[in-house]
């Protein structure tokens, strides 16, 4: 009995609760909980706003896609150029030589300044040519004093024939005599005139404006010359060139002849270009002024003659130069980019982007200038790729990687 009542009390009275957990291992669950929530929140916002930033083509990449930049096909004009090495050639050179004998007084211009005509170069001792002018004048003198005579007697002899005083022997010798004295006055010119041109050339003077070069005779110097009188048998006294305008003389192929020649008839200034070794450089602008006469049969070229103002002395004569002709202009052909055209041998081809891929085409290319090629087979408008020509084949799916930039922008002439 006393064991019923005691498990009935036992059944009444409630077990103990359990004890509470250690506070260390509820903070424990709380920090996880806490670190659990701040990554689910952190990935939502890189999944969510870092997609809301990236570019928009990032988000149209087509696994797999070529990424490329673009250019776009263009209608414009571009120039038919000729090219050629061509040399600075001075429209005038002249080697300064001595036309007498004699010593060097005075040099007057300095090494490489440009001096104008007639300006003073270079005197000779003109002492001995100051004499000889000084006998001539003295001879002419006295031979006009002659005839002069021999005309009055003359007079003299006529009015004595009229009267029958004098044989018409002597008459006729009088008139001789004074043709003959006559003549002899204009020797005596002829001999002063000379002596004067000698004595004009022991004072040399620029024949020309232009740039002359170093000083090739000092004062002192003893000019000496042939034994023809002609020739300088030591040095030129110096060279002069003229330098503005100047010339460049380049070369065509013969067959090439018949379109300038045509053009040069039509009345067409034909615009010529100089540009530096590396053609990279515009040295100068002018235009075309002369063909030769004659084709050289060994090389089957014709020279041109080009002229150009040079104002700020950028050519220099003797000098090297590359040459661009420009015959015509092209109106309304499809331009593109030079970096857009790719070569297989012969064959030149270029991917065209449509419907996300790049496809082959083959183009027949023409002319080129300034980094555009005119070319036959595209379309204006045409978006071609113009970059990672390695990793594209036909077909390939591309992704560009920035706007087409239109073929032309820059050197190019879009109308």
């Amino acid at each position: 009995m006393e064991e019923g009542q005691r498990t009935l009390e036992e059944q009444q009275d409630p077990a103990p609760p359990p004890p509470p957990p250690p506070p260390g291992k509820k903070h424990r669950v709380l920090v996880w909980i806490i670190m659990l929530a701040l990554a689910a929140g952190g990935y939502y916002a890189v999944q969510h706003y870092g997609v809301l930033k990236r570019p928009q083509a990032s988000r149209l990449v087509t696994p797999g896609a070529v990424a490329v930049t673009t250019t776009i096909a263009k209608r414009g004009s571009i120039g038919v150029y000729l090219e050629a090495i061509g040399t600075v050639t001075p429209v005038y050179t002249s080697s300064i030589t001595a036309q007498v004998n004699g010593l060097v007084t005075a040099v007057h211009y300095i090494e490489g300044q440009i001096v104008h005509k007639g300006d003073p170069l270079i005197d000779i001792d003109p002492r001995p040519f100051q004499a000889q002018v000084l006998q001539a004048e003295g001879t002419l003198q006295r031979d006009v004093n002659v005839f002069a005579q021999s005309k009055m007697d003359l007079e003299r002899y006529r009015a004595a024939w009229a009267r029958n005083a004098i044989p018409k022997q002597q008459l006729d010798d009088q008139e001789k005599l004074v043709l003959q004295n006559e003549g002899q006055v204009k020797s005596d010119h002829g001999n002063l005139q000379f002596f004067q041109v000698q004595l004009g050339w022991c004072h040399i003077t620029a024949p020309f404006t232009g740039r002359i070069g170093l000083r090739l005779v000092d004062p002192g110097n003893v000019v000496v010359l042939s034994a023809a009188n002609q020739v300088n048998s030591t040095t030129s006294l110096g060279v002069i060139t003229q330098t503005q305008p100047i010339t460049v003389v380049f070369t065509i192929a013969e067959d090439n002849l018949g379109e300038v020649r045509a053009r040069v008839r039509n009345g067409a200034t034909l615009p010529v270009t100089a540009f530096d070794r590396a053609l990279e450089s515009k040295i100068a602008s002018g235009v075309l002024t002369a063909i030769d006469n004659q084709v050289d049969t060994t090389t089957g070229t014709v020279k041109l003659r080009a002229t150009f103002d040079n104002t700020d002395d950028a050519l220099f004569p003797n000098q090297f130069v590359n040459t661009r002709l420009l015959v015509k202009t092209l109106h309304g052909v499809t331009l593109i980019p030079s970096n857009a055209i790719q070569h297989n041998g012969q064959t030149a081809f270029v991917y065209a982007i449509y419907d996300g891929a790049a496809h082959m085409q083959t183009v027949k290319t023409g002319t080129v200038e300034g980094g555009m090629t005119a070319v036959e087979g595209i379309r204006p408008g045409t978006v071609l790729a113009t970059s990672s020509f390695e990793r594209l084949q036909d077909n390939a799916p591309v992704t560009p990687i920035k706007k087409p930039v239109p073929a032309g922008k820059g050197k190019g002439r879009i109308p």
